[in-house]
C-alpha cells in the first residue's frame, strides 16, 4: 500500500477579481473647520456661570477660560450637528447681547 501524502494537490491558481459592489470608493477627509463633518482646528469652550446653575455664558473661546467651563469639542474631534448647534447658539446669544448694548 502506498503512503498517502498529507498534501492535497493545489487547485489551479487564478487571479481573484474583486466584486465591484464591495469595492469602497476613495474617501477624502472633510478638512479642518467648524462645519459639520470637519475636524475641529482647536478646542472650543464656554464658561459656566458663577452662580452655580451650570448655565453657559459668554462667547466661545478656544483655550480654557479658567474656573468652570464646558468643553464643546476637543481639537481634532469631528464637528457634529450638536457641536455646530452649540457654536451657533453661542454666536446668536453673543449677537443678541451686543445688539442690546448698542
Amino acid at each position: 500500500m502506498a503512503a498517502r501524502s498529507s498534501k492535497s494537490p493545489e487547485p489551479e491558481q487564478t487571479p481573484e477579481q474583486p466584486n465591484p459592489a464591495a469595492v469602497r470608493t476613495q474617501e477624502y477627509a472633510a478638512g479642518e473647520g467648524w462645519e459639520v463633518g470637519q475636524t475641529a482646528p482647536s478646542d472650543a469652550f464656554r464658561a459656566l456661570d458663577a452662580d452655580g446653575t451650570g448655565a453657559q455664558t459668554g462667547p466661545v473661546v478656544y483655550s480654557h477660560p479658567g474656573g468652570y467651563a464646558y468643553q464643546i469639542v476637543a481639537k481634532g474631534g469631528v464637528v457634529t450637528e450638536g457641536v455646530k448647534r452649540q457654536l451657533d447658539a453661542a454666536d446668536a446669544e453673543q449677537n443678541d447681547s451686543d445688539s442690546e448694548q448698542g
